[in-house]
């Protein structure tokens, strides 16, 4: 049988609560109009009290269900929600009453619409990054040309220009996938699984330094979204802790309630307290004298936030720096 609307659930609800009250005040007021006599005992509507109270819990009970029932589909709307703003879902789903269901065909289809234009937002980003490829290939190469010619200041800085363009796309590139990745609905990425495969490849990078990298992430902790973004937040706080590294870089994960605590700390000179905020900025560097853009902080800084996440920097109990980046947890299991 076809469930009654929202509407009329909660109507007869009120109707029978409403009864059942009313049979309980006449009860109780006839009682207290005839408590004097001898004989309220023995009096008609007494004979049936037992009764009629029983009726009357019976009904107060039935509308309580049925008003509680009327509001169970909104409650389930509010956790179908609440599961599509963690990604736990891409839709809402369920069936609702006739009052519901149009608000929530409107929410599906809004969030259809907005799955398109994200992917149409990161197409176009990769298009824009795939047409640069040639123009800087062709610049590389005339680089090569230059610094065969004897011109090797002009090769140089025609590198650095390159290098400079490309650290720009990949920025723009990572902000656009990210947001498209903070729409994915089951995007899960063990912190473990993406450190390990990263240190390989940055102790190959730094092998001439010695440096021991250790990493303490247990297998249960995974950040709640794409594993190409957690790549390029881990590898630049690894990077960059390394390139300033002594001999030490560590990198620690914890957890707190809903969140996924990500430390790395290095064994460096660290960073001013006056430059910490200013490092997560686009295009400023700790040390101006070093080599880059000044980019892998802020591409770390933006991709957090798209999450909802954050990052810190502060003095580190090795000595160098501590950078805490904060995620939105998942379980891995």
């Amino acid at each position: 049988m076809k469930l009654l609307s929202l509407k009329a659930r909660i109507l007869l609800g009120a109707v029978l609560w409403t009864a059942g009250l009313f049979t309980i005040a006449v009860v109780f007021l006839h009682f207290v109009f005839h408590y004097q006599s001898a004989h309220v005992a023995s009096h008609g509507m007494f004979r049936y009290a037992p009764a009629m109270a029983l009726a009357a819990a019976l009904c107060m009970l039935f509308g309580f269900l049925l008003v509680r029932r009327g509001m169970s589909p909104i409650n389930q709307l509010r956790n179908r929600l609440t599961a599509v703003h963690k990604g736990a879902a891409a839709r809402v789903g369920g069936g609702y009453p006739a009052e519901v269901q149009p608000l929530v065909d409107d929410l599906n289809a809004l969030l259809e619409e907005r799955e398109r234009r994200v992917a149409r937002a990161v197409a176009k980003a990769g298009d824009l990054a795939h047409g640069l490829k040639t123009p800087l290939a062709v610049l590389a190469h005339e680089a090569q040309r230059a610094r065969a010619a004897g011109h090797e200041q002009l090769a140089a800085e025609i590198d650095q220009q390159i290098d400079r363009m490309r650290r720009q796309i990949d920025y723009h590139l990572a902000h656009a996938r990210s947001a498209a990745s903070a729409e994915s609905s089951a995007a899960r990425a063990s912190i473990a699984a993406s450190a390990e495969g990263l240190v390989r490849a940055i102790e190959r990078l730094h092998a001439e330094r010695d440096l021991s990298i250790e990493i303490d992430a247990p297998a249960s902790h995974a950040f709640r979204g794409q594993r190409e973004d957690l790549d390029e937040m881990l590898g630049n706080l690894l990077d960059n802790a390394c390139k300033w590294a002594r001999s030490r870089v560590r990198l620690t994960s914890s957890t707190e309630g809903d969140r996924i605590v990500i430390a790395v700390d290095d064994d460096g000179p660290g960073i001013e307290p006056s430059m910490r905020e200013a490092v997560l900025r686009r295009g400023v560097r700790a040390d101006e004298a070093a080599q880059g853009s000044g980019l892998g902080l802020a591409i770390v800084r933006d991709l957090a936030e798209i999450y909802g996440g954050s990052i810190s920097l502060e003095e580190s109990p090795m000595g160098g720096a501590h950078a805490r980046l904060t995620l939105p947890a998942q379980d891995v299991g």
